[in-house]
């Protein structure tokens, strides 16, 4: 399969096309091609049996393109391990580089790494790495917009988009991290964590959609 195809595939699956139709327009924009190499890529991955098609609508992934999807997934999450662990890449440096290696690594290289990295159960921002069967473990987060305020929580996942990342850093929110969000201003506005050492953040309502969180239950 060529890489056009795999990041084709991959990016239905980033879109939500494991559960729900995904439009040529949404795939135009995420891929900054033209509609007719959309549609052109919809025919070919149809016929391979990758895609299903809804009239008018668009596009899904069947059971066969969600497993390559999976298995492309783990090797972009595990080289994204190894940059940031062996290599000391920061967070927001990673994703570009796996994006390149993913795409020349065979199954077999991507099984030693996975034993060389001790087979690692999350990436550097947090996502789950699919199992080499292309299973992918469900996790029970809550985005963080959804917590009431006075709620202690751990960041569990964030968003893997380089600009966010870098907003994150800026603002001193890290992975695995426990804060207390103390407040949340009306009208969809800024939400503000106190940290366990008691420093104080404020993050933009926007950004809270992009961090999940896992809730601490209070004795």
């Amino acid at each position: 399969m060529t890489p056009n195809k795999e990041d084709y595939i991959k990016a239905i699956y980033e879109l939500g096309g494991e559960k729900t139709v995904v439009s040529n327009k949404n795939l135009v924009q995420a891929l900054s091609v033209s509609a007719a190499s959309v549609t052109e890529m919809n025919g070919r991955l149809l016929k391979e049996g990758l895609l299903n098609h809804t009239p008018y609508q668009g596009v899904q992934l069947t059971s066969s393109g969600l497993q390559i999807a999976n298995k492309l997934i783990r090797k972009h999450r595990l080289w994204e391990v190894f940059l940031s662990e062996k290599l000391g890449y920061d967070w927001n440096e990673v994703h570009a580089d796996a994006d390149l290696l993913e795409h020349v690594s065979s199954d077999a290289l991507i099984e030693r790494l996975d034993l060389f990295l001790g087979e690692p159960r999350f990436d550097p921002h947090g996502g789950v790495i699919p199992d080499k069967d292309g299973t992918v473990e469900a996790m029970d987060y809550t985005p963080l917009v959804d917590v009431a305020v006075g709620t202690p929580f751990i960041v569990k996942e964030v968003d893997d988009q380089q600009e966010f990342l870098e907003y994150l850093l800026q603002k001193q929110v890290q992975l695995g991290n426990a804060y207390t969000l103390l407040n949340i201003e009306a009208y969809e506005g800024p939400l503000t964590l106190e940290s366990a050492e008691g420093l104080k953040t404020v993050i933009s309502h926007k950004a809270a959609f992009k961090i999940l969180v896992k809730e601490v239950k209070q004795p």
